[in-house]
């Protein structure tokens, strides 16, 4: 049987934590800063993680970085 391949694009957005979590970086964070609210932006720096109703989805993208 072939080896799967890996979408690219998915590789390149998300990473997997130690505990097999899958991290990603949060948008709207690269212009138009000055209308955003302190509070807003510190939530978008933080990293955001991939919700359990779309894990599945995103690991058929990723299946050699588990």
């Amino acid at each position: 049987m072939p080896k799967m391949k890996t979408k690219r694009s998915a590789a390149k957005r998300y990473s997997v934590t130690a505990t097999g979590k899958i991290k990603y970086k949060k948008a709207y964070l690269r212009h138009l800063l000055s209308n955003k609210s302190k509070s807003a932006k510190k939530d978008k720096n933080e990293p955001g993680y991939v919700n359990a109703a779309d894990y599945h989805n995103a690991i058929s993208c990723i299946p050699y970085l588990r």
